[in-house]
Parts: C-alpha cells; structure tokens; sequence
C-alpha cells in the first residue's frame, strides 16, 4: 500500500509529484487531491531504489527516472508542472535543469543542506563514512517530531514506525547510503541552479526541524525564473504537505500553477514576490508591544 503510485485523471495540465527520500506517495496525497480538485493530471510515482522499500540506487538513476515520468505526462499534456517534498523538491530541480519546458515549480522545504535542528553533529561525516565498511551497517533512525508540529499526526506516525517499521511519511530509519547519494544529489543541483528558468515557488517552515530556511533562500536567489516566489510559515515543521498548514500549501500550489498556466496562455503578467507569514505575524507582534 506505501508503495502504490497515486494517479488522478485530470485535464491538459498536469502535475508530477515527487515525495521525500525514501518515503511514499501518501505524503503527498493532500495537495495531489487539491491540485485534482483544480483540474490537473496528478501522478505521485514510487520511484524504486529512491522510495520506500528496496536497495538504494543512486543519484543519477534517481534524477533519469524522474525525467522519464516528466517525459511520459509530457507526451501527452500540454503543460507539466511539479511539485516536491523535501529531496522531492531537490529532485524536481534537478528536473527543471534538463527539462526547459517545465511550466513551474512548487519546491516544498526544498533540502540542499541538512541543517536543521534535529540533525545529529555527525552528519557532515557521512561522505566519509561511506566509503568504509560503515555503509552496510548504519542507519539513521528517524526521531520525533517526525518533521510534524501537529502532535495528533505526530503520534500516528511514530505508531505506524513501531508497529510497521514505516509510515505515510516513509522509513523509520534510513540507510547511509540514501542518504549520501541525497548529498550528491544536491551538490549537483546546487551547482546548476542557474539552469532553472521555470516559474518557481518555495515554501518553507521557519522552524523546519530539518532543512533550516537557509535552503529556500539559496535557491530563490539561485535560480533563473523570471517568476518567482517565497512563503515562510510558521504553525510547520519538515513535512509541509501533511502538517498544520497543508490547506495553506495545497492552496497556494494550486494558486501559483493556475497563473503560470495563465502566463504560459497571455493571461497574465509576470510578478515577482516575497510572502512570509510568520514573519509579518511577528512584525504585528513587534508593532503592538
């Protein structure tokens, strides 16, 4: 069932899903009905050796068989959009380098760096590591909050780990080798962000527990898109499509590819903007004191 690919009949336009590394197409089922609601073609792949389950391929077969999913909804939809979690997101750039005819891009706490707050001191060693006989044996067990500041959510997941080994959300623990191809994976994408000249939003957690809002900033100020946007929230962790303000990232998704279909059609103009709730709430909190 984590495994199943979730794929919705929709209109011309279509959107290409890409959950986290290692995890499943359930994570992104809220904003994939959302963005069916609109009209869009909504396919969530499991990508075998990237996704939940099986032995790790690598880097490059991960960035190939992405292309190949694009290539198939784009042979037979006008426009394709995507939109990823996480190494999802990172993945999804990695798509939009080689693929110019990308309509846009919804980039949901896009990882190049893993800065966040519950990442252990060791991390950066994991290149190292590798290369030893450390990579048959370690594993990094994932710890509450579970990406989740909805403690509801939070304790679903942290059942379905102990009971299933596994959630919606992906692996109780990740291989070293996931995780050093996800640094290779970014270290390619981060050098090529020029590349993306798809219309581009970032959306991320000021509190992320695992990708600090440093990443959204390298790639907002990376790219090429003539149209791009940021929205910093608040009431969220890592796991934006399943925690407290998934409505608010399902909406402004859907908002973002509606008008770059427009623009793509001569509907509408360009605009570049910043949104930031949580930090506009904490200017209103400044203000009144």
């Amino acid at each position: 069932m984590f495994q199943d690919d979730i794929f919705y009949k929709g209109g011309e336009h279509a959107v290409l899903m890409l959950p986290g590394l290692s995890s499943t197409p359930l994570e992104m089922r809220p904003v994939a009905k959302a963005l069916h609601r609109e009209g869009y073609t909504v396919w969530v792949p499991h990508i075998e050796g990237y996704g939940l389950g099986g032995p790790c391929s690598d880097w490059r077969a991960w960035i190939a068989a992405a292309r190949a999913k694009y290539r198939e909804l784009r042979a037979t939809h006008a426009m394709v959009s995507l939109c990823g979690l996480c190494i999802g997101a990172t993945l999804s750039l990695a798509v939009a380098e080689e693929e110019p005819d990308v309509t846009a891009l919804s980039l949901l706490s896009v990882t190049l760096v893993y800065d966040g707050w519950t990442i252990p001191w060791y991390y950066p060693l994991i290149d190292l590591g590798f290369h030893t006989p450390l990579r048959h044996y370690y594993r990094y067990r994932e710890r509450a909050p579970f990406g989740l500041k909805n403690e509801v959510l939070r304790a679903r997941v942290a059942k379905s780990m102990s009971l299933h080994d596994a959630s919606e959300i992906g692996a109780a623990s990740l291989p070293l080798a996931h995780l050093y191809h996800a640094r290779r994976l970014a270290a390619h994408v981060r050098a090529r962000l020029a590349r993306v000249t798809a219309d581009c939003l970032v959306i991320h957690a000021v509190d992320d527990d695992t990708s600090s809002p440093h990443n959204a900033r390298i790639v907002y100020d990376g790219v090429s898109s003539k149209v791009k946007q940021k929205c910093l929230l608040g009431e969220s962790y890592h796991i934006l499509t399943m925690d407290n303000e998934r409505e608010t990232v399902a909406d402004e998704t859907r908002r973002f590819f509606r008008d770059a279909v427009a623009r793509r059609t001569g509907a509408a103009t360009s605009e570049t903007r910043i949104i930031s709730k949580a930090l506009l709430r904490a200017k209103r909190r400044q203000s009144a004191a």
